[in-house]
């Protein structure tokens, strides 16, 4: 188990914005959320799977929502894990982000900073995604039965029930994610000590804290993150086009960018649903999800989220291969079904094969 640091927690944000898609909520909160554990000295521990005893309860914790929304309250975001502890009448050992977020893995952290547990480095996406049961808990079928509580950003109202599958989990977030301002906190008991040791994205938040300190460090903080990544450039432009609308629970973003550099004289086109699904050069698929789409200022490197994109600013698209997990089969079905719902009906085709 690792204690971290103010450094850590500060790489953490901007290394798991890198990983998020342009979604995982604003990053700004997620400094936010460091500075006050910083100033309360609530201590964050992060912990490796495997050190976690088989038999106890590990907590999924996830903020939904539409992304232009993020509001976030530590006190409500610890009152929704005490009321799922006493359902299950058992203390939670740890939490896991249910993905990776500048602001909701930071979220997760400081829950369990506040409620002296640890996190778990790992997470259930290895990347930020729209819906809930995007996660690669599903591929391995651990998510039935399980618990699961949901509350308005100020937990004036929680809802717990007993649920059999994470669509399920989708559409009661949502739904209440659409009633309460566009975002809710969810919390879900399905994982074990024993499935979290497998099931997971493992790793991935001292993954995260590795491509914060590349940021700070490398010379040319590009270069180093597509190449710890395996990751590729896709474009270079200028954002000539903003349409952005938020309903149903999500912020819906179509960009459209002139190149340079590099890319002068090609045209790009982005789709996000919270995160980007796909983009689109010169007419022709460039990446999709579950490949993360991630767009960047070209000189540091550091994200720029969907939400916060607007005409004029210049950006380098990143194309980063997705988790293992997320391609095979089961995964690319999950991911289909969750594009094709947002008007999509590209097929999947890995990133590397896209750029040849």
């Amino acid at each position: 188990m690792k204690t971290l640091t103010y450094q850590d927690l500060t790489d953490l944000v901007e290394g798991a914005t890198v990983f998020s898609a342009g979604g995982g909520g604003d990053p700004l909160v997620g400094f936010n959320i460091v500075e006050r554990l910083v100033e309360e000295r609530c201590e964050a521990r992060l912990i490796d799977a495997v050190e976690i005893p088989d038999d106890e309860v590990v907590i999924d914790f996830a903020c939904v929502g539409a992304t232009a929304n993020v509001a976030y309250h530590s006190d409500a975001a610890v009152k929704i894990l005490e009321t799922l502890e006493e359902f299950l009448r058992k203390k939670a050992y740890a939490i896991i982000p249910a993905e990776l977020g500048g602001f909701s893995t930071l979220a997760a952290v400081d829950v369990t900073a506040r409620h002296d547990i640890a996190v778990v480095d790992a997470d259930g996406a290895g990347r930020a995604v729209p819906e809930v049961q995007l996660q690669v808990y599903m591929i391995d079928n651990n998510t039935a039965p399980t618990s699961l509580a949901v509350a308005d950003i100020d937990a004036q109202n929680i809802t717990l029930k007993q649920i059999n599958d994470s669509e399920m989990a989708e559409q009661i977030a949502r739904k209440l994610a659409t009633e309460r301002n566009q975002m809710v906190y969810a919390v879900r008991s399905f994982l074990t000590g024993r499935k979290v040791k497998t099931s997971p994205v493992l790793n991935s938040l001292s993954a995260s804290i590795r491509i914060g300190m590349l940021l700070r460090k490398a010379v040319d903080p590009l270069r180093a993150i597509l190449r710890e990544t395996n990751g590729f450039s896709l474009f270079e432009g200028v954002v000539t086009s903003v349409e952005r609308e938020t309903k149903q629970g999500f912020t819906w973003t179509k960009l459209k960018m002139d190149g340079t550099q590099d890319s002068v004289g090609s045209k790009l086109e982005l789709k996000a649903k919270n995160e980007f699904l796909i983009a689109y050069k010169d007419g022709k698929l460039a990446a999709i999800a579950p490949d993360i789409i991630t767009t960047v200022n070209p000189e540091t490197c550091k994200c720029t989220p969907a939400e916060k994109i607007m005409e004029g600013n210049k950006l380098a698209v990143l194309g980063i291969p997705a988790p293992q997990k997320w391609r095979n089969p089961n995964g690319l079905e999950l991911w289909r079904e969750a594009i094709q719902k947002s008007g999509i009906n590209e097929s999947y085709v890995p990133i590397e094969q896209l750029v040849e």
